[in-house]
């Protein structure tokens, strides 16, 4: 089929021509790069990608169309997308809608058609920075206009605006152990994972008072994933420090981990290109093991202030570039992990932290 042609203007002035997928328009965000070679659905849906334009490193995109059940949210929450090849047509029998039918419902606008090896080389030479897809607007100086208005991701506060609204419940509600989610933009799958090892959920939305989620009377907390910069969230640090008060066992995954560093004093920074993929490599000091994790995130935080803090202890490490992506509270039933223990589809290596939470909780 013939596409409407597109444009990609890069903060830095770069330009790549292609074609247009998904939704006619003009779209802008901070581009990124993913390196997982499946999954590109369980990306788009994830709302830690809010406000991100997506370059996937795999070259061929949406060959497998979309299935509802692998939606980690109500809808890709993303600014747009940028691959090489992008297929209309797709084999996989269980899949009721291709892709760009589902970008085009959703209303997400793309590029393809474009030399995203080169990109991602560029990316990781120059950092992340804004970016803008336009089917709409030729003219580069124009675009660049546009572009000037897109906010910058450092100091951006978004995880208020993904949460949900009102709270829900998740899993078996005769279940033992009663989990107080704080949704900062929490996946689908790590409620999953939780159900699946008997606990029953409230997801809280990210404002929500120690007080209200108390009168639930849950047994222990759970601090989610989600997009945005942690510095600028002190709503969500002081919650985080209320729940150390009590005393509960608290879990932190991503920016939930973000948000426990901070509430014990650690600073967070702004990564030159961030983690995104799926073959990322950990090590676990507490046991020797390395783990092939899934990561998503453009901060970490900070190993010297970890370092210096006596109540603080770091259990996993990035082995790649040695940040910090695991701590534990000593004397306390409270750690986080940077990673994404649920990943889905894969891998698998690190879903004993639930297990252990689970551990912590009916101690």
């Amino acid at each position: 089929m013939t596409r409407k042609k597109a444009t990609l203007l890069l903060a830095d002035g770069m330009v790549f021509h292609g074609t247009l997928v998904g939704k006619e328009g003009t779209s802008g965000g901070e581009i990124c790069f993913n390196t997982g070679m499946t999954g590109y659905q369980e990306i788009y849906t994830d709302p830690s990608y809010t406000g991100q334009i997506i370059v996937n490193t795999t070259p061929h995109i949406g060959n497998y169309g979309v299935v509802d059940e692998e939606a980690e949210s109500a809808k890709p929450p993303i600014a747009g997308i940028v691959v090489n090849d992008f297929s209309n047509v797709y084999s996989r029998l269980d899949a009721k809608q291709s892709l760009q039918e589902y970008l085009e419902v959703n209303g997400v606008t793309g590029i393809a058609d474009v030399d995203t090896r080169l990109l991602v080389r560029h990316i990781r030479s120059k950092g992340a920075m804004n970016a803008i897809i336009s089917s709409e607007i030729t003219n580069i100086e124009d675009l660049r206009a546009e572009l000037k208005k897109v906010p910058d991701m450092n100091g951006l506060e978004l995880s208020s605006q993904v949460s949900t609204k009102e709270p829900f419940f998740f899993g078996d509600e005769h279940a033992k152990v009663k989990v107080a989610c704080v949704d900062y933009g929490i996946k689908r799958n790590i409620l999953r994972c939780l159900a699946e090892r008997g606990v029953y959920c409230k997801v809280f939305p990210a404002k929500t008072t120690l007080q209200e989620m108390e009168a639930w009377e849950p047994d222990a907390y759970f601090l989610s994933n989600g997009p945005g910069d942690p510095a600028v969230m002190d709503y969500a640090v002081d919650t985080a420090k209320d729940i150390l008060e009590l005393g509960k066992p608290l879990f932190g995954i991503c920016l939930g981990h973000q948000i426990l560093a901070r509430a014990c004093g650690v600073s967070t920074y702004k990564m030159h290109h961030g983690h995104r993929g799926l073959n990322h490599p950990i090590k676990n000091l507490l046991t020797g093991n390395s783990e092939i994790t899934s990561q998503n995130h453009g901060f970490v935080v900070s190993k010297e202030d970890i370092e210096k803090n006596p109540d603080l202890e770091i259990t996993h490490i990035h082995l790649n570039d040695g940040t910090v992506a695991g701590i534990r509270l000593k004397g306390r039933p409270a750690f986080s992990v940077q990673y994404h223990p649920e990943s889905s589809p894969g891998p698998h290596d690190s879903r004993y932290l639930f297990d252990q939470f689970i551990a912590l909780t009916k101690q």
